[in-house]
């Protein structure tokens, strides 16, 4: 009897916290992330067996304090049988591209399985013992972006062991645009699996909607989906996330950028990694005719990064106006300045790009305007098929 009694307090606790923070924020309406709205879900997972994909970004926020979505869950005796982490690992300390070995966690003693290390899929095995996976992480709508290509390979095991999928939607805070070329299928890798231009616009919940309703995993096949909206949210709100999403994204200028600046991640050029500058300057040791300089050093989340303990010369972006589209002049200038252009363009560019025309119209002097125009029927196309998903304003 004195277990219940624990137990109830314990529930009632977390249930009063989340209806404590809904009033709050109805009555200044603040938007409320799916993660804070456990009570449209908590009695359809009660006695079943949960896996989570998880990441830092997985919180529940009060007006008080923050606290994980498996920490919360549990304590409402949610019956979490393993955790599934992304790139840069659950704790979101991972170098990008590193390889994350499966684990146990210190705090719950859970088991952490890695979705991007010798597999980027749950395997049948895994998902045997499991009825629902719940998938809570903060992407910042970018192609590229690898959170997604894992959202993918989730919805595939899903769809493939007949089991449920829950998305606790969260905002997209590139949300307020779409731009870019639409990623060609002879192009598609981990860095870009779906026919969307680098800036698609969409949360991660509609995302998922539009992967399940297109038919784009394999075999065509669907997962029984249900996403949890958020509420008071329209793509206009300036949404700061309260935590980085990745290493190398420490604040609101870089993930601004980043759609922008990644390109440059196949190419000579740095865009600040190893310094505290991440994905807001660009810079190369050649370019010493400009007065703002930076050096990357090893450090965490950029154990070797490119030009290490060397002087890059460059621009410093972080005053930079805000962008409401893919800036192209940068790397355009970039490559024209580059005393070795043969080699600027390394392998992996066209997979950022989504195409090898884009690399093409660099090297043969097309403006950014010229470029741009190339992109307009692909993303009007988009645009009419993205519609079709959209759950806010």
């Amino acid at each position: 009897m004195k277990f219940n009694i624990i137990k109830l307090k314990s529930t009632f606790f977390l249930i009063l916290m989340s209806f404590s923070f809904l009033s709050f924020s109805q009555k200044n309406n603040k938007l409320i992330v799916g993660a804070n709205r456990i009570e449209l879900f908590l009695n359809d997972i009660k006695e079943l067996n949960i896996a989570v994909v998880a990441n830092q970004t997985s919180i529940i926020e009060s007006k008080k304090r923050s606290v994980h979505l498996i920490d919360s869950l549990l304590k409402l005796n949610i019956k979490i049988k393993k955790v599934f982490s992304p790139e840069h690992g659950f704790r979101g300390k991972g170098d990008a591209g590193e390889i994350i070995e499966d684990g146990i966690d210190l705090k719950t003693g859970l088991p952490i399985i890695s979705l991007h290390g010798s597999s980027k899929k749950p395997t049948k095995a895994q998902m045997k013992e499991i009825d629902v996976v719940i998938f809570d992480i903060q992407d910042v709508g970018a192609r590229f972006y690898t959170y997604i290509s894992t959202l993918h390979y989730v919805m595939e095991s899903v769809a493939e062991n007949n089991k449920k999928l829950i998305i606790l939607d969260r905002p997209n805070p590139n949300g307020h645009y779409i731009d870019g070329p639409v990623l060609e299928d002879k192009f598609k890798s981990f860095v870009g699996m779906h026919p969307v231009p680098i800036v698609h616009g969409m949360t991660i919940g509609e995302y998922g909607k539009m992967i399940n309703n297109e038919e784009w995993l394999k075999n065509r096949i669907k997962c029984n989906l249900e996403v949890i909206p958020i509420k008071n949210y329209n793509r206009n709100i300036i949404y700061k996330l309260p935590i980085k999403p990745s290493p190398n994204l420490p604040n609101e200028k870089s993930i601004n950028l980043y759609p922008s600046l990644c390109l440059f991640e196949q190419t000579p050029v740095s865009i600040g990694r190893g310094t505290n500058m991440q994905f807001q300057v660009i810079g190369n040791p050649e370019w010493k005719e400009s007065d703002f300089k930076f050096k990357p050093k090893s450090v965490s989340g950029a154990k070797s990064p490119k030009h290490i303990n060397e002087t890059c010369y460059g621009k410093d972006l972080r005053k930079y106006p805000d962008l409401n589209e893919i800036n192209l002049e940068w790397i355009i200038s970039a490559y024209n300045k580059s005393k070795n252009k043969s080699s600027f363009f390394k392998s992996g560019f066209n997979k950022l790009a989504g195409n090898e025309k884009l690399q093409s119209q660099i090297i043969n002097g097309l403006s950014e305007r010229e470029i741009k125009k190339s992109w307009k029927n692909g993303i009007k196309k988009f645009i009419s098929i993205r519609s079709k998903y959209l759950m806010y304003n």
